[in-house]
């Protein structure tokens, strides 16, 4: 393991309730304080930028710009970091008006090619209030989800996944204007078959270490292990080779056009996959837990993939933890910090009260945010 990933300088410039703010850290954790609405998930949210994305609100960019900025602004974020492969300055933000659909990105001052780029240099995971709902949500939510966690430890998976959902558009299209071109059909199939093997395997793969992972950790957690696994796509086909599930899932198009066609979508792929998850202990779906239980299981999971991270490239991720303590209890609060601290990484965490982190001690720097300013914490 080689120096800690961590965030030194971050400024901000136009986003959300910030009109300009800098702020200089070092590699300890960060905590965020005040009150609700006060703009502490708005920087979270600014940092969750550094990576691929729309970040952890999943929201148009358009809407992250300053309300009441002039006509055709935009908004700006950039960090100085301790990254994966040593010191990096990352900028990135919109120019807003019809620009503000997509983002730059700038690596040492240098255009980047593409967001995929940012994967080099830092991973994030993140935890907000709104995954609370994860289990008992749709299963499209919980694939987000997974697919998160498989790019933080396999950067080419965003593109796969990307350019497979371009190909089923195309399908689905050619289909509901009744066009059964055999050559093209057979040709974009081919792709989406391909792709989406290699999209299902590799879930498949995170999914597996995972819950290995977690298993081997259960005994000495404060926070229950949940059983990880997938379904909805070739789940009969475990221990086959990609060519074979290819085949399979190339036949299940094939066959499946005048169906497809009748629906409007293409109803098998791993677009339907299902990431399912239990109270190992219980064995008890989680969806079926208590509120406080189904928070400690995502809690669980979160920093067992974490570690599962740092394992596979050498990297804690960088975590974002928003109103993380708000619903544990003293002692889980500490073991929570004990764990985090464990990983070796940087982790912003926010919450109402400085108290909540009082276990946290000296291992965190306590920010104020309040009146669309963050200042160092005056206990």
């Amino acid at each position: 393991m080689v120096a800690k990933v961590h965030i030194e300088r971050l400024k901000l410039s136009g986003f959300r309730n910030y009109s300009s703010l800098s702020l200089t850290l070092d590699a300890r954790h960060v905590v965020l304080v005040g009150d609700n609405g006060a703009g502490k998930t708005n920087l979270m949210e600014a940092v969750s930028l550094l990576t691929p994305g729309r970040g952890l609100r999943r929201a148009a960019y358009g809407d992250m710009i300053m309300a009441g900025s002039a006509p055709g602004a935009g908004f700006s974020v950039f960090a100085g970091l301790e990254g994966m492969a040593g010191p990096v300055d990352i900028g990135t933000g919109v120019e807003g008006g019809e620009d503000s659909g997509s983002r730059k990105v700038r690596l040492n001052g240098a255009p980047a090619r593409a967001t995929d780029e940012l994967l080099e240099h830092l991973r994030l995971l993140w935890l907000t209030p709104a995954l609370d709902g994860l289990f008992t949500g749709a299963a499209g939510d919980r694939r987000r989800f997974l697919d998160r966690l498989v790019l933080s430890v396999d950067p080419t998976h965003g593109s796969r996944a990307l350019n497979y959902e371009r190909a089923m558009r195309g399908r689905n299209k050619l289909l509901s204007e009744g066009r059964i071109d055999p050559t093209w059909l057979d040709g974009v199939e081919t792709q989406m078959a391909e792709l989406g093997v290699a999209m299902a395997m590799a879930r498949r793969e995170v999914v597996s270490l995972l819950s290995n992972l977690i298993e081997s950790n259960a005994a000495h957690s404060a926070f229950p292990a949940a059983a990880v696994r997938l379904e909805g796509f070739l789940e009969a086909a475990d221990l086959r080779s990609a060519s074979d599930m290819e085949a399979m899932f190339l036949e299940q198009l094939k066959t499946g056009r005048s169906r497809d066609a009748a629906a409007g979508r293409t109803l098998s792929g791993p677009h339907r996959m299902d990431l399912m998850v239990e109270h190992r202990a219980k064995a008890m779906p989680a969806a079926l837990s208590s509120t406080g239980e189904q928070k400690a299981l995502l809690i669980g999971i979160i920093l067992g993939h974490a570690q599962l991270v740092a394992s596979m490239t050498g990297h804690a991720p960088v975590l974002l933890l928003d109103e993380i303590a708000a619903h544990l209890d003293e002692g889980r609060r500490a073991a929570l910090f004990d764990l985090v601290e464990a990983l070796d990484c940087q982790a912003f965490m926010t919450g109402t009260d400085a108290a909540m982190f009082a276990a946290l001690g000296e291992r965190g720097q306590v920010f104020s945010v309040a009146d669309n300013q963050v200042t160092p914490h005056k206990s």
